[in-house]
């Protein structure tokens, strides 16, 4: 017997669950059917996944086959919806995959330009971390890809798009905005300092020391803009951020950080649709001037 990717959905469903009855609602299946896909696994493998007959603690394997089957569960599902959107894309599609801050301020305009130029077409795009971003284009799940940093990745053509300086943000009445004299590093992480992914591209010694004892780190953009909202948190970001966070928030330069991200725009070579990739990339390209995005 060969392990089947819908043994795995079972699994993981179960596994999320953390019942019988409710995972087999979730895949429209019986109860008695989800047990024998699951008993068919463990056969398999020769192991129990769960500890006990409940279904509600993985073992040691299980915690194993469920973090690599979650992965595997998702990319079928993910590839499955591109082969499809590719088969009904009749005038072309264009698949683009970008870190968040700079995605909020180019996706609608890409949309509205290759949508006008080339009417029909079928477009793609997500917002995720630098890795994904990279992993996407690598895996030939997207044609274009906007990243932090330089990356040099086999059969894609990298070239800088812009760069912007990292800076404090908080609630806009923070005293930190409000006082006449910028802020220092020492200043922005003597409070209820939060970390995020893109503090790891600071090269700044004083500030990676200072942030070394950070005790909360938030990786997801909007939760990150929700929670300095509130008033009691700071953060560190790129300055690209002002153009799409809230009214009640804002962003000052640091006096002691000259840190700036590097913004990379990442083009497949071989993209099924090349001439629909090489407008969009000419276009993001030429864009970042009128949309503010240069340094």
């Amino acid at each position: 017997m060969t392990i089947k990717i819908e043994m795995l959905r079972c699994f993981c469903t179960v596994a999320q669950t953390g019942n019988l009855a409710e995972a087999a609602d979730r895949l429209g299946r019986t109860q008695s059917a989800v047990s024998m896909t699951l008993k068919q696994l463990e056969d398999h493998l020769g192991k129990k996944l769960f500890e006990g007959e409940r279904k509600n603690r993985l073992s040691t394997l299980g915690e194993q086959v469920f973090e690599m089957a979650l992965k595997q569960t998702r990319q079928f599902d993910q590839t499955v919806q591109s082969i499809e959107a590719a088969a009904d894309a009749a005038h072309g599609m264009i698949r683009i995959v970008s870190v968040p801050s700079v995605a909020a301020l180019l996706f609608p305009s890409i949309l509205e330009h290759m949508t006008c130029r080339f009417p029909g077409i079928k477009a793609e795009l997500r917002d995720t971390d630098t890795q994904q971003v990279l992993d996407a284009l690598t895996e030939g799940k997207a044609d274009i890809g906007i990243a932090s940093g330089y990356h040099p990745l086999n059969g894609v053509n990298v070239m800088p798009l812009f760069e912007d300086a990292f800076g404090l943000v908080c609630a806009s009445d923070h005293p930190l905005i409000t006082r006449p004299e910028p802020p220092s590093i020492n200043d922005v992480v003597a409070g209820t300092f939060v970390r995020n992914a893109l503090c790891d591209l600071i090269q700044t010694p004083r500030f990676l020391s200072a942030i070394e004892t950070a005790d909360v780190t938030i990786h997801n953009t909007h939760s990150l803009i929700t929670m300095v909202q509130t008033g009691d948190w700071v953060t560190v970001l790129p300055q690209t951020v002002i153009q799409f966070i809230p009214e009640s928030t804002a962003f000052r330069a640091i006096s002691d950080l000259p840190d700036k991200r590097q913004v990379y725009l990442y083009v497949s070579e071989r993209p099924r649709f090349k001439d629909l990739t090489d407008e969009c990339s000419t276009f993001i390209q030429s864009h970042k001037i009128s949309s503010g995005l240069e340094s």
